[in-house]
């Protein structure tokens, strides 16, 4: 299995090789990763108190920010080298001043992964959520490296549950403590006899609390809204495009559309215009005397989109006609309702604010159509069902302080 994985491994390099030429994401991959060991060693010291935190992507850095930060701010001595796998993640958040270095994360290979911990020397790794590399993890443990994951969230269909999985769950052998999102996964890990568990919930709550008490004021949408009822629609993907214009095309008046689409090239917010049913007004290039005119306004830049969440009374999540909806939580923070589209089973917090009665999973333009009437037609309700998901998030803070204290207290 070793020889197979690390043939898997070899060959996915090839597949970025050849596509570099041709898709930008797998050339800044590429790149990034291009005397990745000369960057490491002319700027960490191996001989500080360093923390290694690694993320997949940009959503699970949203979660290992809470720990870094609390890292930060108790222990000011320590360094903090966080690195990436993904470009989305790494390309966005390498200037992040949170953390003393970023570097995307070498190939996983035993050579890399022997020549990356040299260099950088952790006295303690943290893994946000998932990302399994056989290689690092097993020489974090021959190392004695204390070694955490945190807002790991486990299901029955991943392979270190099946029969067949023996070999995969050596991964999760290596890790010293697991801190997972619910009991779901920690009866998953007794399954396969591992106890060293505890289930502290999700750092996301403790992120989307602190955005919201420092979300920024964005003039151009509150010159949007004004009197009107917005509806504030994030990540979204063409599919969920289609289902909100069909909505609004038979909505009342004063009924109003915030799109804040996952991708902001030219392409997709032409493709957005060009769909739109009525004139569409872009947040780059907008005008007072147009907002108050259009119905729709896009916003073609990023950053912005945790803001926006504040001046809806109803928020949609792109992304559940895809690969699966983004964050959640960052629109039930503000105490409004959040639907979605079908895909969101992976996301304990979806299935969270459902049970709540807080959030709604949506599967056609006729279901959107239905829910959005009722929910609108009835202000009470809509108003309490906001207060659901207000509550919902509330109720889940506290995790990272739980992390923290308990990484820390267990390395005295």
């Amino acid at each position: 299995m070793l020889l197979l994985y690390n043939l898997g491994i070899r060959f996915y390099h090839l597949l970025i090789v050849l596509l570099s030429p041709f898709n930008s994401k797998a050339k800044l991959w590429l790149g990034g990763r291009k005397s990745i060991f000369k960057k490491i060693a002319s700027t960490v010291n191996p001989n500080a108190s360093n923390i290694w935190i690694h993320c997949s992507s940009l959503g699970e850095f949203e979660q290992g920010r809470p720990v870094i930060e609390t890292i930060k701010e108790r222990f000011p001595d320590k360094k903090i080298v966080l690195t990436f796998f993904s470009p989305s993640g790494y390309e966005v958040r390498k200037n992040y001043k949170g953390a003393d270095f970023v570097f995307y994360l070498p190939l996983d290979t035993r050579r890399n992964a022997q020549r990356f911990l040299q260099l950088v020397n952790p006295t303690i790794a943290i893994f946000v959520k998932y990302e399994f590399w056989y290689h690092y993890l097993n020489q974090l443990k021959r190392n004695g490296i204390s070694t955490y994951i945190v807002s790991a969230n486990f299901r029955p269909s991943q392979v270190f549950f099946k029969k067949y999985g023996g070999w995969y769950r050596k991964f999760l052998l290596n890790f010293s403590y697991f801190f997972v999102q619910n009991e779901q996964s920690k009866a998953l890990l007794a399954s396969i006899g591992i106890s060293n568990v505890t289930v502290t919930g999700d750092t996301r709550f403790d992120r989307v609390a602190k955005i919201a008490v420092e979300a920024k004021s964005v003039p151009v949408v509150e010159n949007f809204c004004k009197d009107s009822r917005v509806i504030v629609a994030g990540s979204t993907w063409p599919k969920d495009e289609e289902i909100l214009f069909e909505y609004l095309s038979y909505a009342p008046e004063d009924v109003k559309l915030v799109i804040a689409p996952h991708e902001v090239g030219n392409d997709r917010i032409n493709s957005i215009i060009q769909k739109s049913p009525f004139p569409v007004v872009c947040y780059s290039n907008s005008e007072d005397l147009e907002l108050a005119k259009t119905r729709i306004l896009v916003i073609d830049t990023i950053g912005l989109l945790s803001s926006l969440y504040r001046y809806g009374i109803i928020a949609y999540i792109g992304g559940g006609f895809g690969v699966g909806i983004h964050n959640t939580l960052e629109a039930a923070v503000y105490g409004v309702p959040v639907i979605f589209g079908p895909k969101y089973h992976k996301f304990q917090e979806a299935k969270d604010l459902i049970a709540q009665g807080a959030g709604f999973s949506i599967n056609s333009s006729f279901e959107f159509v239905h829910l959005l009437n009722n929910l609108l037609s009835d202000r009470k309700n809509l108003k309490e069902v906001g207060n659901k998901a207000g509550y919902f998030v509330n109720s889940g803070l506290g995790a990272t302080a739980k992390i923290v204290d308990s990484i820390f207290s267990s390395e005295k």
